[in-house]
């Protein structure tokens, strides 16, 4: 695995290609990342490399975490990521990352957090069927039965009800790049992206 890099989403718009046909994008801030840590793991072969994105303030870091950058000579960053690569040539500690080694055409891995949609009935969070909606009926958005009677005489662990819907860490793999604007550090993704606009998210690729 590559080493990732870490960005903000910025919205989606559309293109048109040569032909004519219309394609859905989704524009990403992306960088510029400094590496703040590389750390080798004896138990295998691979590295952990850790990562800083977007200046801060010091005084909204906690102490450890203060006390890791300036261990090192480093500004402080908002947001840390570590990634596990197998090959740390040309990395150290301090230099800096940006999409300039990306390609138009390749393909990359993003992850991100959905929009969180709060708690959700059975219908909207796993697309059930409604019951009928003639005079009389009392079943029109309900779930049903959820269960036995006797036998086992409870709900089974992971019954697909009413609860929490969204706010959950989604990746999405082989997103093509259209294009790369070094100047900006903006990437055009086709497709979507988890997450919504300014949203922090993580690419790498394979």
């Amino acid at each position: 695995m590559r080493l990732g890099m870490l960005g903000r989403k910025v919205g989606m718009t559309q293109i048109f290609n040569k032909e004519g046909e219309t394609i859905p994008v989704t524009l990403l801030k992306i960088g510029p990342c400094t590496i703040t840590q590389i750390k080798k793991n004896y138990d295998n072969k691979n590295i952990n490399v850790q990562i800083g994105y977007e200046y801060t303030n010091p005084n909204k870091l906690k102490k450890p975490i203060l006390g890791h950058l300036k261990k090192n000579r480093l500004p402080c960053f908002k947001y840390l990521k570590e990634y596990q690569i197998m090959d740390i040539s040309n990395l150290e500690v301090g230099k800096i990352i940006n999409i300039k080694k990306l390609k138009i055409g390749s393909y990359i891995n993003i992850s991100g957090y959905s929009i969180g949609k709060g708690f959700s009935g059975y219908q909207k969070r796993h697309h059930f069927s409604r019951g009928p909606m003639s005079h009389g009926s009392k079943n029109h958005r309900q779930p049903g039965s959820i269960g036995a009677g006797t036998t086992p005489g409870r709900v089974f662990p992971g019954k697909k009800m009413a609860g929490r819907m969204g706010n959950k860490k989604v990746t999405i793999r082989n997103l093509k790049i259209i294009n790369i604007n070094t100047e900006k550090s903006l990437l055009t993704i086709k497709g979507s992206v988890p997450g919504k606009n300014g949203s922090i998210i993580y690419i790498y690729n394979k």
